[in-house]
């Protein structure tokens, strides 16, 4: 099958004509519908949704609701809902995911979003819906959040449940994402195979990035050379590469940090004009970014008196050229540390550049992130050489472009018709925070399976 195919196989109309609807469903947290996409295109009935983001609710009524012919009920804050529908199939949601998000703080229920849990516990052991999907950033599975994960999978099987959970990635579901959730599927204990939900098995089918975004679709694929470890990492593999990196293959993708180093790290002292004596003291500081030299900090400062042992015939004055080419700055104690001194702002308003040969885009957020795409594509045999092109063929004459509201999209399995909010930022925000549609698809369609046994055959 080709990647093309794919795409059009995953994408689901909006409004597409269910010949029959199959079940009900309640959609919690609804945010702009990923959820409902995806339920309606398996044959679902939406009951009624919950939400409270005035935006997102236009956006959701603009492409699901017509209140001439729809009798769903809007139920508002799930705070204030005192109880839900009986006898629905499916009570749906992605609860709020910033408490327990690397992008947040991690507060789980010391954050009042956190504790919403209770409530969807709360409606789901008064209303007794036949089975539920949830679903959640990874982080809720995080060993530090073992406690709380527990004490929701607890609640939930109080309420009369069988509940099993599992970290799902939006690319095992054809989307070039690396989009990593946790999902939670509970089936009411008297229904008959209630304890025998499996989760889907991977489609084992990856359309690259350029497979699926419109902008690059005159691009051809790259096979990539193969290469040494020694080669790509001169003897050490760093331990944070992702599933994604492979260890005989240049990355997909360039960073723009000056706090880390790597065969695809763009620095700043690589995009302006500097010496080679320069760039030796900029590298020099890089490596002692986390010595007991200069304290804990991640990129510490260091004053003069630490870099002489490093650089014996170094000059101070060496140091304050480079303030004056705004790498260094002076922070306290006369100590000299770098200007771009945070991972994820980047260099230049740029944190990655991901080539459009890539397997995957990084996790869109909805706090958005400095990424961009290039337009076109490089190929090389030695990472120096590929750095160089790198800055030849694509940073320098710009050659890139900004991850848009339309490839979000694309990104999170969104039908070409669902419309979007008008407002750019809006419209990346909330797809940052939607679930990956193909993934609820498969997701639900095994639930099915147990829940509507007649229509099990229909689902395959």
């Amino acid at each position: 099958m080709l990647c093309s195919d794919l795409v059009k196989q995953i994408e689901i109309p909006i409004h597409e004509v269910i010949v029959q609807q199959k079940f009900t469903f309640i959609d919690l947290f609804a945010g702009i519908g990923g959820f409902r996409i995806a339920l309606k295109s398996l044959g679902g009935k939406c009951l009624g949704f919950s939400e409270i983001d005035k935006q997102a609710i236009k956006v959701y009524q603009h492409n699901f609701i017509n209140y001439l012919t729809s009798d769903e009920r809007e139920f508002g804050d799930i705070t204030q809902i005192p109880n839900l529908p009986q006898n629905v199939d499916i009570i749906v949601g992605g609860v709020p995911c910033q408490p327990w998000s690397v992008a947040g703080q991690l507060k789980g229920f010391e954050d009042p979003r956190g504790r919403l849990w209770f409530d969807v516990i709360r409606l789901i052991q008064n209303s007794q819906p036949k089975s539920f999907i949830l679903e959640n950033v990874k982080g809720l599975a995080f060993p530090k959040n073992k406690a709380n994960l527990d004490l929701i999978l607890s609640h939930l099987e109080q309420a009369g449940y069988s509940v099993k959970w599992q970290v799902l990635n939006a690319y095992d579901f054809g989307l070039p994402q690396n989009r990593d959730r946790v999902f939670l599927v509970g089936i009411r204990n008297d229904i008959e195979g209630s304890q025998n939900y499996q989760f889907p098995d991977p489609l084992n089918i990856h359309p690259k990035v350029l497979d699926i975004l419109d902008d690059l679709k005159n691009i051809k694929p790259i096979k990539k050379v193969k290469l040494s470890e020694d080669v790509l990492f001169k003897g050490f593999i760093p331990p944070s590469r992702t599933r994604f990196q492979k260890n005989d293959e240049l990355n997909d993708f360039f960073v723009f940090s000056d706090l880390r180093n790597g065969h695809t790290t763009i620095h700043s002292w690589d995009i302006i004009d500097t010496t080679e004596r320069q760039k030796l003291i900029c590298l020099t500081h890089l490596k002692q970014r986390r010595c007991k030299i200069g304290g804990k900090k991640d990129g510490h400062p260091l004053a003069y008196q630490e870099f002489l042992p490093l650089i014996p015939d170094l000059k101070i004055e060496e140091l304050n050229e480079l303030v004056e080419k705004q790498i260094f700055r002076i922070a306290g104690n006369n100590e000299y540390e770098f200007v771009n001194s945070k991972n994820m702002s980047g260099i230049n308003g740029i944190y990655r550049i991901i080539l459009p040969t890539a397997d995957i885009i990084p996790t869109l957020t909805a706090r958005g992130s400095n990424d961009y795409i290039a337009t076109v594509a490089i190929q090389a045999e030695h990472p120096d050489v590929y750095k160089k092109l790198f800055l030849q063929k694509i940073y320098k004459p710009r050659k890139y472009i900004k991850i848009t509201a339309t490839h979000a999209r694309k990104l999170q399995g969104f039908p070409s018709d669902f419309q979007f909010h008008p407002k750019e930022d809006i419209a990346k925000r909330q797809f940052g925070n939607a679930v990956p549609v193909p993934a609820v698809e498969y997701v639900a369609k095994e639930l099915l399976k147990i829940i509507l046994k007649p229509f099990s055959c229909l689902l395959k």
